[in-house]
């Protein structure tokens, strides 16, 4: 039966998927909720945007997402706490950054109200899927994607913006070793860095292969140009700790504007940790390494939300980080999680209440 909520149609599943699912065993990305909204861009503007069962797309084999790669996403979660309540983490900061990279690949940018609305009205179709077990959320993944049809190499006529969910467990689990990559590049000046474009992750997974055949888990990325400078690590921002001062590189056409990262430079300074954010070589992170002043390294990310590195390697050298309680890692994700499940107080307005 179709109903209405925030002026957005919606057509309710016939069935439900989530007796199947074993809520304490969730692999991440890998189970769906039962809906999901859609949206389409043609005729030269967006259409009302509406909830609809979880399915398939079909697509002409001359979509233009095929041969162009005209495509981009985001990454959120939605939270429940322990009294019922649905809470988003800096969401307009999805929107903003969703719209930036469409901007750049030349995708026309969603209403606010379309994003937004839409989001809300999917969690509250969807409220079950969304897990109480802690370390659990629903990860939610908007995304948009040139679905107008044709070979010429140029901007398609239509795009689709759908967002799904998927209920997930904690990311990873322990600590990674990482390469850092003396090769291959992420991204270039004047690039697509900075958007979060499919494209960008499709270009990372060779480079990556490669270092896990050589027994490590991730890459740690430098410049294009020297690869001496210190960039990103994976598919996420990267923070070094020096003594006690807590180093990221800053934002750039390469680098992506990471919310996590942004939240963990605010909430490290309101902590009273020293922050700088600043160009980072190689040689000074291997020099800290061998003099005993690098602390911890860490990747930072929606998904994760922290993942601690326990070591890298160089020039075929290896380099492990000293184990001891109480880092930055570790303390800096329980508040930022403990924000984000309604645990603690949040004095930055990040949290969003889904009603």
């Amino acid at each position: 039966m179709n109903s209405i909520i925030n002026n957005i149609e919606i057509i309710k599943a016939k069935t439900t998927k989530i007796n199947d699912v074993d809520f304490d065993n969730l692999k991440f990305g890998h189970v769906f909720s039962d809906h999901m909204l859609e949206c389409k861009f043609k005729d030269g503007e967006w259409q009302a945007p509406k909830v609809v069962p979880y399915q398939a797309i079909n697509l002409d084999p001359s979509a233009k997402i095929f041969h162009y790669g005209q495509s981009v996403f985001e990454g959120m979660k939605a939270y429940k706490d322990t009294n019922e309540n649905v809470w988003l983490f800096r969401p307009l900061e999805n929107f903003k950054r969703l719209n930036i990279s469409s901007k750049r690949l030349a995708i026309p940018e969603l209403p606010e109200n379309y994003f937004m609305d839409g989001l809300k009205t999917l969690l509250q179709v969807d409220n079950e899927w969304i897990p109480k077990k802690d370390g659990s959320s629903l990860y939610i993944r908007p995304f948009v994607f040139a679905s107008g049809n044709g070979f010429h190499a140029s901007p398609a006529d239509e795009y689709t913006f759908i967002i799904a969910c998927a209920p997930s467990g904690s990311y990873f689990s322990g600590k990674v070793r990482v390469l850092i990559e003396e090769k291959y590049s992420r991204s270039a000046n004047g690039g697509v860095g900075f958007a979060k474009a499919g494209g960008n992750y499709a270009g990372q997974f060779y480079p990556t292969q490669l270092a896990i055949e050589k027994g490590y888990q991730q890459v740690i990325w430098t410049d294009d140009n020297t690869h001496e400078y210190i960039e990103e690590a994976g598919a996420m921002n990267i923070f070094v700790r020096i003594n006690d001062t807590l180093i990221t590189g800053p934002t750039s056409d390469r680098i992506l504007d990471g919310i996590t990262r942004k939240s963990i430079i605010q909430l490290a300074k309101a902590e009273g940790i020293p922050v700088e954010v600043r160009k980072l070589s190689v040689h000074e992170v291997v020099t800290a390494a061998k003099d005993g002043s690098l602390k911890e390294m860490f990747g930072a990310g929606t998904a994760a939300v922290i993942s601690p590195i326990a070591g890298f390697g160089y020039k075929g050298e290896d380099f492990d980080l000293p184990e001891f309680e109480d880092t930055y890692a570790s303390s800096l994700k329980k508040r930022i999680t403990d924000i984000q499940t309604n645990k603690a107080k949040d004095p930055f307005g990040w949290r969003l209440k889904v009603e």
